[in-house]
């Protein structure tokens, strides 16, 4: 069965795993995605996402365009594609020892982040790390 959704969110990868950042406009996905690009990782989406079977594309109108606030809109390098391995919701507090918990309809570890903290993109990586069983976590969100 094949499953298709569209939605308002920005997406950066790393190695070909995709982490889709969610929240309500202005609550830092552009702003996170812009940092994590200068962490390694590559943009993906900005502002609009196409997921069809887990994977993650922009639509083609969007495909390189990241906005920037305070500089506008800017094209950059993008992949086409990659593989969605985590969702972050900006729009919620971050609990300290979040349960394990996963996106209703994308079907991924689903993650709770502030996306103004210092440490938000380093945070991501190492959830991304922690999605796929590079690192092991002893409590917390993936936790087994």
């Amino acid at each position: 069965m094949q499953t298709s959704h569209r939605m308002h969110g920005s997406c950066a990868s790393r190695d070909g795993q995709a982490v889709l950042l969610i929240g309500p406009p202005g609550s830092g996905k552009s702003d996170l995605v812009l940092r994590l690009l200068g962490r390694g990782f590559q943009l993906v989406a900005d502002d609009r996402v196409y997921i069809q079977d887990g994977t993650v594309s922009a639509p083609a109108a969007l495909f390189g365009l990241l906005e920037v606030r305070g500089l506008g809109i800017v094209r950059l390098p993008a992949v086409a594609s990659a593989r969605l391995a985590l969702v972050a919701d900006l729009s919620e507090r971050a609990e300290r020892l979040p349960e394990p918990e996963t996106h209703a309809e994308l079907g991924v570890p689903l993650i709770r982040i502030d996306a103004a903290a210092a440490s938000a993109p380093d945070r991501i990586a190492l959830a991304l790390d922690c999605a796929l069983g590079r690192v092991t976590q002893i409590a917390g969100a993936f936790a087994a």
